[in-house]
């Protein structure tokens, strides 16, 4: 361990790491207090005294990854044999039929899993699309709140919403939804409470409302003038298959882009999950208004939906990031599992050069980031939030690896060693801090059984 610094927080060197993602960093980096005070070259030493040096020679870092879409609340129903084999509207529909079931204990144990997945697969920023609310989860987004701070790890928790029934025109039973006036009371409740707009911020609310099939125009356009009000964030699904845009052709009787200009959606301010079945010129509007997009390569695999236009999107100035998306869809809640997917299902559609490891590792970092309108997270590089995912690569599927970036993606890593949120260590040795893994999954899967054991 090397002399302490001389006053102010304390300085930790992370030294000479197998590989960085990261400029001239071979030395490894210097964490001070929340934030990254130096990169190091190659060979030098730190420019100032540091507290303390970890050892770093077998690991591979590279910055915390940033999940822009999920649905924590689905960790309860993954591989449901009602939803096995189906495409997205016949699947949303039978999960409907057991979805309103859930319980506060059951969420807040959901919610604990999917964001000790995220942090053990190398997350550092959990987003979650939240839009279920029957008769007793009100205080959903209170609980998801409760939980990232007890983990400790960054969060953008959206307030999503279902107005529109099955005996309206949508697709989620009268049960699962909410009235416009009660949702938007909610979205400034959690606003006031919850949001903060200040870098560095470990928990930001953003309003969600589900999709164009599920929500009133009324509701899309009170929620964007809320989100201008507040500076927060809009997110929903839009584009994810081509049932979605029949139904937009049917309803209103144009294409969901269209929709989306129509409440006011079409801004900088707005991500959207998917985003899949765009026209060229549709592309070109999204990038223009800088529109981001949540990339989700697993779910849409499992689902059949469609291949996201990444590379076309980011060309035309869209923010595109990364997601898990549901763990009804995905049956994971592992986001370094996705870059392998991200980077495969990419160059099946462009070709390999067009899409490398670094681009997958780039939209689950910095382009998610992007995507959630932060600048402070996604990059190793002095003055970012000190967040960093450190992955070893010991096991039998890295024997043999000659460039450790690579190996990360291409052969398949999906376990964090150390995880470290806002320079505080959140996963050491392959372990969550504070979390009984076995404990949570027991109680985890006993209410699983008992609420949805049935298909």
């Amino acid at each position: 361990m090397d002399s302490p610094a001389a006053a102010g927080a304390r300085r930790l060197w992370i030294r000479n790491p197998l590989a960085i993602l990261a400029e001239d960093s071979g030395g490894g980096l210097v964490v001070e207090g929340t934030r990254i005070a130096e990169c190091v070259p190659a060979g030098a030493r730190p420019t100032r005294p540091v507290d303390e040096t970890v050892d770093a020679s077998r690991h591979v870092i590279i910055p915390g990854l940033v999940n822009t879409h999920h649905h924590f609340f689905q960790t309860l129903t993954r591989a449901h044999p009602l939803a096995i084999d189906k495409p997205l509207f016949p699947w949303l529909k039978a999960l409907y039929t057991v979805w309103g079931a859930i319980t506060p204990e059951a969420f807040r144990l959901a919610t604990r899993v999917a964001f000790t997945e995220l942090l053990l697969s190398g997350c550092t920023t959990a987003g979650d699309h939240h839009y279920l609310f029957p008769k007793g989860l009100e205080q959903a987004v209170d609980i998801q709140v409760e939980e990232a701070r007890a983990l400790g790890i960054r969060a953008c928790i959206t307030r999503g919403s279902m107005t529109l029934c099955d005996e309206e025109g949508g697709l989620p039973p009268r049960a699962l939804t909410q009235d416009d006036d009660t949702v938007l009371a909610d979205s400034e409740r959690v606003l006031n409470l919850f949001h903060d707009p200040a870098p560095g911020a470990m928990i930001q609310i953003g309003l969600a409302p589900c999709s164009p099939f599920a929500v009133t125009k009324r509701l899309m356009r009170e929620s964007a003038a809320l989100a201008a009000r507040h500076g927060c964030r809009l997110h929903t699904h839009l584009g994810e298959t081509l049932d979605e845009d029949d139904y937009c052709q049917a309803m209103f009787g144009y294409r969901p882009v269209d929709y989306l200009e129509e409440v006011g959606w079409l801004s900088d301010r707005v991500w959207l999950a998917h985003g899949i079945h765009f026209t060229d010129s549709e592309v070109t509007r999204l990038g223009r208004a800088g529109v981001g997009v949540c990339h989700c390569p697993t779910s849409n695999m499992t689902l059949a939906s469609g291949r996201c236009r990444t590379c076309e999107l980011e060309a035309a100035g869209s923010p595109v990031g990364l997601g898990v998306d549901g763990s009804a869809s995905n049956d994971s809640s592992n986001l370094m599992e996705a870059v392998r997917h991200a980077v495969m299902l990419n160059r099946l559609t462009y070709g390999a050069p067009a899409v490398t490891h670094r681009d997958a590792l780039r939209w689950a970092s910095e382009g998610s980031a992007r995507c959630l309108g932060r600048t402070d997270i996604g990059r190793i590089a002095p003055g970012m939030e000190a967040d960093l995912a450190l992955f070893t690569l010991d096991e039998l599927r890295f024997s043999g690896a000659h460039d450790p970036l690579a190996a990360l993606v291409l052969c398949g890593a999906s376990r964090a060693d150390r995880v470290m949120v806002a320079g505080r260590w959140r996963v050491m040795d392959g372990q969550p801090l504070g979390v009984d893994p076995v404990a949570l999954r027991e109680a985890h899967s006993r209410l699983a059984r008992e609420l949805f054991g049935r298909g």
